[in-house]
């Protein structure tokens, strides 16, 4: 999977270890819910960043209290009809107030990243033969790109334009 934030194809400083029996000992990684509930000392004691990623039936306020901890969130499309997670994007961003990495992961499509980034997402876990070519053609196809996005974020336009 590519990995595209903030309109750049970039690395992932995360090591996904959501679906792992075993986190490693040092460095910055992504963890389940589950994880973290079972592991929350320990990884708050390691001092390296840390991503979480949510399915889709479970809740931002599930994590709420604990936002803080957290450079990384990322929310799950498990599949095209479940759109629980421009919910909880908007929800993290507008009540919660977190600022920081909003990723998109599973089943992210193209045609979808335009709302995406209306509801505050930054990145976007993409799986494509040319990622950020996609990324930046999934964003010319709208007509109404100018428009703000949820937490003041670049638009469509800004990163459109930004990209050439």
């Amino acid at each position: 999977m590519a990995l595209i934030k903030n309109g750049e194809l970039v690395e992932s400083a995360f090591v996904d270890v959501s679906s792992a029996d075993a986190i490693p000992p040092a460095g910055a990684v992504m963890v389940s819910f589950e994880q973290w509930q079972a592991q929350r000392d320990s990884l708050l004691a390691r001092g390296t960043p840390l991503g979480i990623r949510l399915h889709s039936d479970q809740t931002p306020d599930l994590i709420a209290g604990d936002l803080q901890h957290f450079a990384l969130v990322a929310l799950e499309f498990p599949k095209f009809r479940d759109g629980r997670a421009y919910s909880y994007a908007r929800l993290l961003r507008e009540r919660y107030g977190f600022t920081g990495e909003l990723r998109a992961v599973g089943d992210v499509l193209l045609e979808q990243l335009f709302f995406m980034l209306r509801t505050g997402f930054d990145a976007f876990e993409l799986d494509s033969e040319d990622p950020l070519r996609d990324y930046r053609t999934a964003l010319g196809d709208f007509s109404v790109w100018y428009q703000p996005t949820a937490d003041g974020r670049p638009t469509a336009m800004q990163l459109r334009h930004r990209a050439r």
